[in-house]
């Protein structure tokens, strides 16, 4: 009985430890690629304040009065949430914490009478919200650990058509920002229409003091620039949550592997303890039996 017991130990020990392999595989790998993701993110934020600076600029110079991108909505009926999880699991609470966040904010409409479209980015925001039954407009996946600019391009152009049709009346970003390898955090912040933030501050003038001189008008190059505006804010966020993935993942790995570990030792002296008390059992019949051959003598 009690070497079978131990055939059990030492066959779970070596799939624990198969285990372990594969998580800190899985963990040294997120490690190595948080770093590459950072650079992007902080390669991309110099072209997001530079056009947030001019569509500032246009602004003041009394461009956008008409651009539907800038134009809200007095009555909001519906309101599309972007949703950036992952594609894939084993990375902690990254893909809940952006889904029951959304989730919330539902709610909260649906007390005020609003509808809701979801635009799912990664599998795992599409299966979730499918297999709840909420209203998913349109899913984009299998690029969640590194996008792409032309994602971003092509998810600005849907939701900004999608506005601009009258579909929705608002659309929101949900995703992970990360803002160090330790410290991620799940945000909510308004893509279309542009809020009154982004647009206040410029000045329209150049150094000298002097107005700008727009060619063509300042009209025209805010109506092509404000699509560009929001390509750049969906890649930002998919670059914050492609990072903020890594490290989810990272210190979920970290923990699997510490468990496993400390899993190995349990089962190491559960193992220990059966061989001693198998050896101990052997040892005391031995004895019993030598007892009864010294006494019939």
């Amino acid at each position: 009985m009690a070497g079978g017991q131990e055939r059990i130990l030492r066959g779970r020990i070596r799939s624990v430890q198969a285990t372990k392999k594969i998580t800190r595989a899985m963990e040294l790998i997120a490690a190595s690629r948080i770093v590459k993701a950072q650079q992007r993110v902080a390669a991309a934020v110099p072209y997001s304040d530079l056009i947030t600076e001019v569509v500032r600029d246009l602004s003041a110079a009394g461009a956008g009065s008409s651009a539907p991108l800038l134009a809200g909505r007095e009555t909001v009926k519906n309101v599309c949430y972007v949703v950036l999880t992952a594609d894939r699991g084993l990375c902690g609470g990254y893909n809940s914490g952006v889904m029951r966040a959304t989730e919330g904010e539902i709610k909260e409409d649906a007390l005020q009478g609003r509808g809701h479209t979801i635009i799912a980015i990664g599998r795992k925001a599409e299966g979730y919200f499918r297999f709840r039954g909420y209203n998913v407009g349109r899913s984009f996946t299998g690029f969640t650990d590194s996008p792409t600019y032309a994602v971003a391009k092509e998810v600005g152009e849907y939701v900004t058509g999608l506005y601009e049709s009258g579909e929705v009346d608002r659309v929101e970003l949900v995703y992970t920002r990360f803002v160090s390898a330790g410290n991620q955090e799940v945000v909510q912040r308004p893509l279309v229409p542009l809020d009154t933030a982004t647009t206040e501050g410029g000045d329209g003038k150049n150094e000298s003091g002097r107005d700008y001189e727009f060619e063509p008008s300042p009209d025209a190059i805010l109506e092509t620039l404000l699509p560009r505006y929001v390509e750049a804010r969906v890649y930002a966020a998919l670059l914050n949550a492609a990072a903020s993935e890594h490290a989810f993942r990272q210190r979920a790995m970290k923990s699997a592997t510490d468990n496993a570990e400390e899993l190995i030792k349990n089962l190491s002296r559960i193992m220990n303890r059966a061989r001693q008390d198998s050896i101990t059992t052997e040892i005391m019949e031995i004895v019993g039996g030598a007892e009864a051959m010294s006494a019939g003598n």
